[in-house]
């Protein structure tokens, strides 16, 4: 394994997974209210999904990445709507509810399928790993020295966007005890808020195209 490439790809995941947007605000308002292991999952998803993406760009398969190009949009529509969805019913559930545990509604496979299947309903996403996998010259699978760079590439891409959620649950865990019901339930509107905000952003760019 190239190490320096490890440690490179290894950045990359983390600043893909660390700006605070949607995905960030799921994994914040989860670990609140479910606690660390599915706040953490919950990212989890977003990781495997960043290291699909990764792994289409690192090994360039030029058909698959033409055809989520060309999807952009009912991807990001459904993305949109998704995102509305959540936000609904964030706002909507009840005060009694938000201390719940992770044996309740959020299930561990929900949590990571959901944010797994989001995450993919961002096809911009592989233009960038594209770009960046390009710029660091990563080669081509044809070869066993561009696969195992392409592979070495997935895996610390994967590795850093699992370090950050995993960081960010277990921060936001820390708190969460501290936190009474009426503070929990505001932070569940305001993330339902945002959420909708985010889907509204969505369907605006796309229309302003």
């Amino acid at each position: 394994m190239d190490f320096s490439l490890f440690l490179k790809a290894l950045v990359i995941g983390l600043s893909i997974a660390a700006p605070v947007g949607p995905i960030g605000l799921l994994c914040i308002q989860r670990t609140l209210a479910h606690g660390r292991a599915i706040g953490f999952l919950s990212g989890l998803g977003a990781a495997l999904a960043d290291a699909c993406y990764g792994a289409i760009g690192a090994f360039g398969v030029s058909a698959v990445i033409s055809s989520m190009v060309a999807a952009r949009v009912p991807l990001a529509l459904g993305g949109a709507a998704f995102l509305a969805w959540m936000g609904v019913q964030l706002l909507r559930t009840p005060a009694a509810t938000q201390a719940r545990t992770a044996q309740d509604a959020a299930t561990p496979l929900k949590a990571m399928l959901s944010v797994f299947m989001l995450t993919l309903a961002n096809p911009m996403t592989i233009l960038s790993f594209v770009a960046v996998f390009a710029s660091i010259g990563t080669g081509h699978a044809g070869s066993s020295g561009g696969a195992a760079a392409a592979v070495t590439m997935v895996v610390g891409v994967f590795l850093g966007s699992a370090l950050w959620w995993m960081g960010l649950s277990t921060v936001v865990s820390m708190v969460r005890h501290k936190l009474g019901a009426r503070v929990l339930q505001s932070i569940n509107r305001l993330s339902g808020a945002l959420l909708l905000g985010f889907a509204v952003f969505q369907l605006s760019a796309l229309l302003s195209r």
